[in-house]
This record gives C-alpha cells, sequence and structure tokens, in this order.
C-alpha cells in the first residue's frame, strides 16, 4: 500500500515538473492586483469622550515614549479568540485575515439556520474611546500634512499612528497598538464592516437589504447565509456614498441608484436612502476573483468536462461565434473569460461591458467599457451600441461582449456575418428561448443573421447528489434554416446528464466538420487533435494545476508547437 503510495506522489511529482519546464521557457508572468476600500464604524457616547479628554488626553511634550515593541503572537498570545454562542453549534472555523479576523460557520440548533460570525478583535472600554481619539486626530492631521501620493496608504496611516500614540501618556502594550492599528487600517483603507467579506475567497455575492436587518452573503459552500453584520440608517447612507465615490461615481437623492465597478473589480449595485427602496439604502456586490477562472477550474469543479472542453478549445481556435446563456449566476462571465484563454495570443480582441469583469492576458487587446451621461440631457453618454459601432472600425479578430440586450445585438450578429468572431452572454434558459429573445423586441436580430452563430451553451444553477453546483446544460450549433418551415435548425453536441453527472456526446458537430474541411484534416486527424488536447486538459485537471499564467502559457505553447508541448507531457513518445 505504501509502496503505490509512493509510486502515485512520485509520478504526480514527476509530471508538476513537466509543467514547470513548459512554463519556465515561457516568458509570462501573471500579475494579480489586490486592492481594498475602507469604512468607519466606531461610535462612542459624549460623555465617554469628555472623560477621556480631562483624564487621558495628556501630552507628553518633554519626553516620548519608547518604540512599542512589536506584537509576536507566540509571545503576546492571540488577538482573537471564540469561545462559542449559546444555542449555536460550531460547523467550521477559517482564517481570512490572520492573525486579525476569522470566521465560524455556526449553526442555530433549534431553528437550522446558518449563521456567518465574523470575530475580530475585541476592544475594551478604554481601547474603544483610545481608537475614537487616535482616529478625530489622524482625520485632522491628514488634512493639513502633504502626503507623498506614490507612498503605500497602509504605510502612511502605520507611521502617523505612531506619532499620535507618542503624544500620550499611556502604555501600551503590543497587542493594544496591533488592535489600534488594525481598526485604523480596515476602517480607513480597506472595507470597514464589510472587510472580512472582501477577503474571504469562498464568498461570491455580498447583499444588504436596507438598515438594521443582517448582511446575507451567498457563500461557495453554504449558499445563502446570514452574517453578524448591521448597519443604522446613518452608517448605511454614509457608507454607500463612500462606496460610490471609491468606485468613481456619484450617488445622491437626485440619482439614488447606480452600477459601478469596484477598485477591486467587483460588480456593485447600490440604492441610496429611502428614496426607491424602502427599508433604506441597499448595495450589491458580486465579487470577481483577483485572478481570472482558467478552462482547468471548470473542469475540476465539473462544469464541463475535458472533452466538451477540448471541443471548444478547437472551435475557439478556428474563429467559430459562441454565445452563454443561462439564468442569473450561472456562471455565464465566469464561462466566457475562462475559455478567453482559447483565444490566440496574437491576436486582436476588444471587449464591451457595462462595467469591467472580463480579464485576459492577450497583449493586444483594447478593454472598453460604456459611460453614463454627464447632464439630464443624456450629453456624454457611451452605450453599448456606440462602443460595438467604434470596434468594428479597429478591425478586431474577435468581439467580446458583456451581455447583449438591446440594439446593439443586431450591429454584434451583423459582425458575426461579416467574419468577426464574437462570444458574448445572454439571459436564456435553454435554446428555445434564447432563439426567441434574439428574434424578438429589443434585440430584433433577423431570422437569417441568427445563422452566424456557431454555437450556444446553456448553463445553469443545479443539483446533484443534494449539492448545489454550476453545470454547462448542452453545447448546441446551430446549422441552418429550414427551407420549408424557415425555422432555425439546431444540432445538440454534448448534453448533461443529471442522474450519472455525466457529460454525454449526443451528436455529430458541424463545426467540427467545417474545421477539419478547412484544415484539409482528415476524420482521423480531427479525432486525433481533439484527443490530444482532452489529454493535455486533463493532465493539468489530474494534477490540479490552475494557475492562470501557467495554463495560458501551455495553451500558446501547444498554438506555436503542440508536438513538443505533448512530448513534454510525456503524451506522445
Amino acid at each position: 500500500m505504501d509502496e503505490n503510495k509512493t509510486k502515485e506522489d512520485l509520478q504526480q511529482s514527476s509530471e508538476e515538473e513537466l509543467v514547470k519546464e513548459i512554463i519556465d521557457e515561457s516568458q509570462i508572468d501573471a500579475k494579480k492586483d489586490t486592492t481594498k476600500a475602507a469604512y468607519d464604524r466606531s461610535q462612542l457616547k459624549k460623555e465617554d469622550r469628555s472623560s477621556f479628554s480631562v483624564i487621558q488626553r495628556i501630552k507628553v511634550y518633554l519626553s516620548k515614549s519608547e518604540e512599542i515593541e512589536k506584537y509576536d503572537p507566540d509571545v503576546h498570545g492571540p488577538l482573537v479568540t471564540f469561545e462559542g454562542l449559546e444555542k449555536y453549534e460550531e460547523i467550521e472555523r477559517y482564517w481570512v485575515n490572520e492573525p486579525y479576523v476569522f470566521i465560524v460557520i455556526l449553526n442555530n440548533i433549534e431553528t437550522r439556520e446558518m449563521l456567518y460570525y465574523i470575530v475580530e478583535p475585541q476592544l475594551s472600554p478604554f481601547e474603544n474611546i483610545f481608537l475614537k481619539e487616535i482616529k478625530d486626530r489622524l482625520r485632522d492631521a491628514l488634512l493639513v500634512e502633504d502626503v507623498i501620493l506614490d507612498e503605500d496608504k497602509e504605510t502612511v496611516l502605520v507611521k502617523k499612528v505612531k506619532v499620535l500614540v507618542k503624544d500620550y501618556a499611556i502604555e501600551l502594550t503590543p497587542p493594544m497598538f496591533e488592535k489600534i492599528l488594525y481598526y485604523v487600517i480596515r476602517d480607513y483603507v480597506n472595507f470597514g464592516l464589510i472587510d472580512a467579506f472582501q477577503n474571504d475567497d469562498r464568498i461570491e455575492d455580498i447583499s444588504c437589504n436596507g438598515h438594521d436587518t443582517p448582511v446575507y452573503l451567498y457563500h461557495k459552500q453554504y449558499t445563502n447565509i446570514a452574517t453578524t453584520v448591521i448597519f443604522t440608517q446613518q452608517e448605511l447612507d454614509s457608507f454607500i456614498i463612500r462606496l460610490a465615490q471609491r468606485s468613481g461615481k456619484h450617488i445622491s437623492v437626485a440619482e439614488p441608484m447606480i452600477d459601478a465597478t469596484m477598485p477591486d473589480g467587483s460588480r456593485i449595485q447600490m440604492t441610496l436612502s429611502t428614496h426607491i427602496t424602502a427599508h433604506g439604502g441597499t448595495f450589491t456586490i458580486r465579487k470577481f476573483a483577483d485572478v481570472p477562472l482558467t478552462p482547468i477550474d471548470l473542469i475540476i469543479w465539473g462544469t464541463f468536462s475535458s472533452e466538451t472542453m477540448a471541443y471548444l478549445w478547437l472551435c475557439i481556435e478556428n474563429n467559430k461565434s459562441l454565445i452563454f446563456a443561462g439564468g442569473t449566476a450561472s456562471g455565464k462571465t465566469s464561462s466566457l473569460n475562462a475559455v478567453a484563454l482559447f483565444i490566440p495570443r496574437q491576436a486582436k480582441v476588444i471587449t464591451l461591458e457595462d462595467t469591467r469583469e472580463l480579464k485576459l492576458p492577450h497583449p493586444n487587446w483594447i478593454p472598453s467599457v460604456t459611460r453614463d451621461a454627464f447632464t439630464a440631457d443624456e450629453r456624454g453618454a457611451i452605450d453599448m451600441y456606440e462602443l460595438l459601432r467604434a470596434a468594428l472600425r479597429q478591425r478586431p479578430e474577435f468581439l467580446l461582449v458583456g451581455e447583449v440586450r438591446g440594439k446593439e445585438a443586431l450591429t454584434l450578429f451583423q459582425a458575426m456575418s461579416t467574419g468577426h468572431t464574437t462570444f458574448s452572454t445572454m439571459h436564456a434558459d435553454s435554446v428555445a428561448s434564447a432563439i426567441h429573445r434574439l428574434e424578438n423586441p429589443p434585440i430584433s436580430v433577423p431570422r437569417t443573421m441568427i445563422q452566424a452563430l456557431n454555437i450556444i451553451s446553456i448553463q445553469s444553477q443545479t443539483y446533484t447528489k443534494d449539492k448545489r453546483v454550476r453545470r454547462n446544460m448542452k453545447l448546441v450549433e446551430i446549422t441552418d434554416i429550414d427551407p420549408q418551415t424557415r425555422n432555425i435548425r439546431t444540432n445538440e453536441i454534448f448534453s448533461w446528464d443529471s442522474m450519472t453527472d455525466v457529460f454525454q456526446l449526443v451528436g455529430e458537430s458541424k463545426a467540427l466538420n467545417d474545421i477539419m474541411i478547412t484544415r484539409a484534416w482528415s476524420p482521423q486527424d480531427l479525432k486525433e487533435e481533439l484527443m490530444y488536447r482532452q489529454k493535455v486538459l486533463d493532465f493539468l485537471a489530474r494534477n490540479n494545476i490552475t494557475d492562470y499564467s501557467a495554463i495560458s502559457t501551455i495553451i500558446y505553447e501547444y498554438s506555436i508547437n503542440a508536438q513538443k508541448v505533448l512530448k513534454k507531457l510525456k503524451i506522445i513518445e
């Protein structure tokens, strides 16, 4: 048993080394951007502040306190502890910002409802008052002090807090000082009350439905779950205004509803106060990973099989247009972003979106976004239609449109008809409903133009073995129009079996047949090409190689010299 296990470990280690060899030969580096935002929650009574001002707020002018010892968890003990909550049983706990914050997932013994409990450093009454005092003085100090623009915000705050602390005749222990620093940075630089959510990579959506009600999350493992975060009305309005400003937008009584992209790339929709939402301001954040998903991620999660992904790889490389259709949160945009890795590296790519979501490694890529009007009479607005018209003048080889929903779709299909390869997403739960939406207002694409679309992928959020999952329900090709009935003919290629959670090949592909003729391949050549691509994808999935730059490199190397990659991975001799 141990000998077999050793052999498996050696084999996996050897396979990983093969991938590293391919990546080392390439000059591609993945860039990761992690940014954060901030918000202030601390509240104190007036008598507490006055008490602090009289008793504790004494400046030491003649002598300065010594440098505070650096905090060490092993020496000074943990900053956060959790002893449990009455009537709740603990399901799981995990760090999101060690050593400051961890999350505890609790289950109510009586109601069986789950709770997302944030454990942060607990402040004593004195520490709470001192933190408020530091924040008040920080506002004044930062207003009058020249700050170097390129200097790191956290560095500036830490320096300033250290200076301010020395002004008080107070002996701060390392844990106390570390707590003060944590809350200052959390509220001035990061996301304040929701900072733990933003640091939790298991969270997909953050939803605040009004003041004095819990913020809800969509958790990858526990789905919809309530949290311990609750905003007051004043806190919520202030927070929403601040989020809008950090996202480069303006929200007010005159314009109480906006969509925006946050500095970290997350998509946010906000409403202010009770002007259009009865329970007060709201915000919904759709989180996106700093590094986009790859085709290998989708294979490992079971969203696609390696066979269906190899089919898409070959089709995309040979300029077949496709649309990902599905309901809300079915993974359409994530799939679109993942398969975009199959676009040839040097191809000219233009993306068009309402809010920035797509991220590509291609150097010849123009990302474009719509813009709101500057004035009440809609001057200065740039909508999707205008962006698309401009994009077509730039001679793109691949056009990626975030979502088709209006008159821009007609121009998009005209682009398809004239030879541009286009990818997009739309809301529809079946091929029939997708075609119906395309043909009818407000999209109104003529039936003859729909023939230019090659593939429709239907995605859904469904269940398998009592677990909520995202699956590619079917891949369908549009073949032609029936000359008798004038109906659009479709050909289902792959279908997902919900009973076995397996993707089945159910039809013969017209797109692959066209590629075979164009490339002058024999049926055997086509079969081998699909098999080799599937084996490359299986190799990467089996070894859990999901690094974005690594996958991008291997796909690129395969397009240049497939034999070299196949030999490196020992798929062929």
